[in-house]
């Protein structure tokens, strides 16, 4: 209603301007002069006619002046002028809302256009997508073994006993276990003594032991090259709407080991903030991210191989330049790092007891029967299933390239002796001078 009064109260005034000026105009064409008819002098002021024919006379000739045509000012008329949203536009029209990620000819893509298309060139769609993924089979997770940790107090050794009677009583013992602290049998049958377990080895013997349950988790297998990057969540955490601290949190929890693609990656805050959705940024310790390239190692001419980040504790596998699969690992803490460089798998064994001390004293002796799919690389240095592992994206082993048990079989039944393992730290934390790594043994 208020624009149409305003339409009619412009019409009125336009109205009355024309008028105006149309008065204006005639006002002119009255007030022109008009031309006079010849008239003689007049008479003197005596009242006599002046006398003719004498020399005295003046004679007196009417000069005709002469009269000015009327002139007749051209009307103008004035141009109206419309509102803003009446005015013509002879432009191309606005897009409707979409991605244009080739330029249109026949619209504008601007407005909701432009920003659509810029996160679909991020890799951004709305609603967003998972990545394209599948997990290896689920039976690569079962291993004919069976797993328990022998808890013993400091200093006190763990003993066999030739039946599960002398076990619980614990006299009469067959042998020991040396002292240490990382101790992992696998047995064949179990027993129980109110809540304990007892175990037997492939002897007969029994000892008191805890039954153990492995990780499940699983890696990602890749049909074709990933267009973002990605990574797990590795511990519970709520986005951030913003790259910062004092950004607001959202009402959105992610569990450990939640996939989430990777669209941005900001420093700020001394920390690496990742952007894994629209509005939703995580800081670089929740996360462990994986960058498919297809950029072979310097040495790897054949398009296959195993790379290994230790930053992002994480390892990928690359066959004729592109990645096929991508999971979690578990490398070597300080001292005990894995060394970074490039090697060769040398052997590969399906089972593999590890045993072994690094302290001058033994006092760190550990024992892991039967570890699965083992591949050696670098000296004692392997990858191989840890099924005493709970949580994998950080470093804990002695060394070695720990993965779950499903994964190192998936890597076991891929990799073949002599395929190229490269290890590397972005960070450069990491020592690399070959003297600080030894050929103690590592798990």
């Amino acid at each position: 209603m208020l624009q149409k009064r305003k339409r009619i109260f412009l019409g009125l005034l336009l109205m009355a301007a024309l008028l105006l000026d149309s008065s204006i105009v005639f006002a002119q064409d009255e007030a022109q002069p008009t031309a006079q008819p010849d008239a003689a002098l007049p008479a003197d002021h005596s009242g006599a006619a002046p006398e003719t024919g004498t020399a005295e006379s003046v004679q007196t000739a009417t000069m005709e002046t002469p009269t000015p045509a009327a002139t007749t000012t051209p009307t103008v008329e004035p141009t109206p002028t419309l509102p803003a949203y009446q005015e013509s536009y002879e432009g191309l029209p606005l897009c409707l809302p979409g991605v244009y990620l080739i330029a249109p000819v026949d619209c504008l893509p601007m407005g909701p256009s432009e920003t659509l298309t810029k996160w679909a060139r991020e890799g951004i769609s709305i609603p967003d997508q998972p990545l394209i993924a599948s997990h290896p089979d689920r039976s690569l997770l079962v291993l004919n073994k069976n797993y328990a940790k022998l808890n013993v107090g400091e200093g006190v050794q763990a003993a066999w006993y030739p039946d599960m009677a002398s076990a619980i009583s614990g006299w009469g013992a067959s042998h020991y276990v040396p002292i240490g602290n990382t101790l992992y049998i696998s047995y064949d049958k179990i027993g129980y003594n109110g809540g304990d377990a007892y175990v037997t080895n492939a002897l007969g013997e029994w000892i008191r032991a805890s039954p153990t349950v492995y990780s499940d988790f699983q890696g990602l297998l890749f049909a074709q090259q990933p267009k973002n990057d990605f990574g797990w969540i590795i511990d519970l955490v709520n986005p951030r709407r913003e790259p910062s601290y004092n950004a607001a949190i959202l009402n959105e929890q992610l569990t450990r080991n939640t996939v989430v693609k990777i669209y941005d990656t900001v420093e700020a805050e001394g920390t690496t903030w990742y952007m894994i959705g629209i509005g939703k940024w995580v800081e670089r310790r929740a996360i462990r991210a994986v960058y498919p390239h297809s950029d072979a190692p310097e040495g790897v001419e054949n398009g296959r191989w195993i790379e290994v980040n230790l930053y992002e504790q994480t390892l990928c596998v690359y066959e004729n330049n592109q990645l096929l699969f991508a999971t979690l690992v578990a490398t070597g803490y300080e001292p005990y790092y894995t060394q970074p460089g490039l090697f060769q798998i040398r052997l590969k064994k399906d089972f593999e007891t590890m045993t072994g001390a690094f302290a001058s004293g033994k006092t760190d002796y550990y024992l892991l029967e039967d570890v699965p799919w083992t591949m050696y690389y670098d000296g004692p240095r392997a990858l191989h299933g840890a099924y005493w592992r709970a949580m994998f994206g950080y470093e804990q082993s002695h060394g070695c390239i720990n993965l779950s048990v499903g994964d190192s079989a998936w890597l076991y039944q891929w990799a073949n002796e002599g395929d190229w393992v490269y290890v590397w730290d972005p960070s450069g934390e990491t020592p690399t001078d070959p003297s600080f790594y030894t050929v103690n043994a590592a798990f």
